[in-house]
């Protein structure tokens, strides 16, 4: 599968779900916001949320400071 993440091409093959995706690159457990297609998708909802082909994915990963 095809998408595009954070604007970069990448090509997938073991991920179907966006809580797969998020395993894939190592998230787990960190405090991150997706988005998917425009629509930010709640935390709740990655099991279930499947990606599909040119899907454009933005992950953004909360960064601790001060």
């Amino acid at each position: 599968m095809n998408i595009t993440l954070n604007g970069q091409p990448k090509t997938l093959d073991s991920v179907s779900t966006v809580a797969d995706l998020v395993r894939f690159l190592g998230y787990e457990g960190k405090r991150i916001a997706v988005e998917c297609n425009g629509d930010i998708v709640p935390k709740s909802q990655h099991g279930q949320h499947a990606l599909a082909e040119g899907d454009e994915i933005e992950i953004v990963v909360a960064v601790g400071g001060g």
